[in-house]
């Protein structure tokens, strides 16, 4: 018993290890590829399921002066370039200020359009309020790929010298 023990702690600690080493960077890869993804999609009529709500919504936050046909690219371009950032690791505290700007927007639906993101409010979202609430955790990515940031830009200035 004490060898099966020896061997599962041997194993978890080389996991545990790989987990540290590599976690941060796939965390910032895989947000990056929502990200970019669903920016991708938006270049696309039809194809994004938040679009018609993502286009009312900057309308309203425009006050009327930023279209749909207009805002669903810039919100593409914005969400691609987050993803893209995210992706490559470069750029990480413009594209992180981008992705929280971004998040705050996907936030407002909820006060702006409360019936279409409940079924019965503040407890059974709607498709497209699942949607949002899911940003909590990509907000939570954000915030743990942030605190590696200093420390990213620090590798990367030792290894240029």
């Amino acid at each position: 018993m004490t060898s099966l023990y020896a061997l599962f702690s041997h194993i978890d600690s080389r996991v545990t290890a790989w987990m540290g080493r590599h976690g941060i960077r796939l965390l910032r890869i895989s947000l990056g590829i929502i990200f970019f993804w669903f920016g991708f999609l938006k270049f696309f009529p039809g194809l994004s399921p938040a679009q018609g709500l993502a286009t009312r919504t900057i309308d309203i936050l425009s006050f009327g002066l930023v279209g749909p046909d207009v805002s669903i690219i810039l919100l593409a371009l914005l969400e691609c370039v987050i993803g893209a950032g995210l992706i490559f690791g470069v750029f990480l505290r413009t594209v992180l200020f981008l992705l929280f700007a971004q998040m705050l927007g996907t936030v407002t639906p909820v006060f702006l359009f409360p019936h279409e993101v409940f079924t019965q409010i503040p407890y059974a979202p709607t498709l497209e309020g699942q949607y949002i609430i899911k940003n909590l955790v990509l907000i939570s990515a954000g915030l743990v790929i942030g605190t590696t940031v200093k420390t990213i830009n620090n590798e990367q200035l030792t290894n240029q010298m």
